[in-house]
């Protein structure tokens, strides 16, 4: 084989450092600073997409924390809200229960004079009634006739024992 020949490796050698140190030149002035703009250009994006992600994270945890905020100034505005609510309606209440207290007071003391006037008119009518009847009583049993006031003196007596 030709290339095992010792007498041309001189040449072969010459050649292999020729083609290895133009392919070595056509590398390093040609294709590598292509490949290293590419590596540079792709290490920039990331670097960027790092950057604006960390500027998204900061806007979105800031906004985060503006609705947390909000939400719990709603949730004490609600709160004290209701417990406007709850104070108007129990003073509602209170009042309401007042003006029921007072309208049934003066219901019943009302009620309480009309049943003490039937009373007394019943009773005045009891002892006129008691007195014609005493009347009739004593007619029919002894005969004998007494006069009204008589009659009515009795029975006044005995109310007045009674009671």
């Amino acid at each position: 084989m030709p290339q095992l020949n010792p007498d041309s490796f001189a040449s072969q050698v010459f050649w292999w450092v020729l083609t290895f140190g133009l392919l070595f030149w056509l590398m390093s002035k040609v294709a590598l600073p292509r490949v290293a703009e590419v590596l540079e250009a792709r290490q920039e994006k990331i670097s960027n997409d790092l950057e604006k992600a960390s500027a998204l994270k900061a806007e979105a945890e800031g906004v985060m924390q503006a609705y947390e905020k909000a939400l719990s100034e709603a949730r004490a505005n609600a709160q004290k809200e209701i417990a406007a609510s709850v104070a108007a309606s129990d003073a509602d209440a209170a009042r309401r229960n007042t003006e029921l207290g007072t309208s049934l007071s003066a219901k019943t003391r009302d009620a309480e004079a009309r049943i003490q006037t039937a009373k007394q008119e019943a009773l005045s009518n009891l002892s006129s009634v008691a007195a014609e009847a005493a009347l009739a009583a004593t007619e029919r049993l002894s005969g004998a006739v007494l006069s009204a006031d008589a009659a009515n003196a009795a029975v006044e007596s005995v109310l007045k024992e009674r009671a």
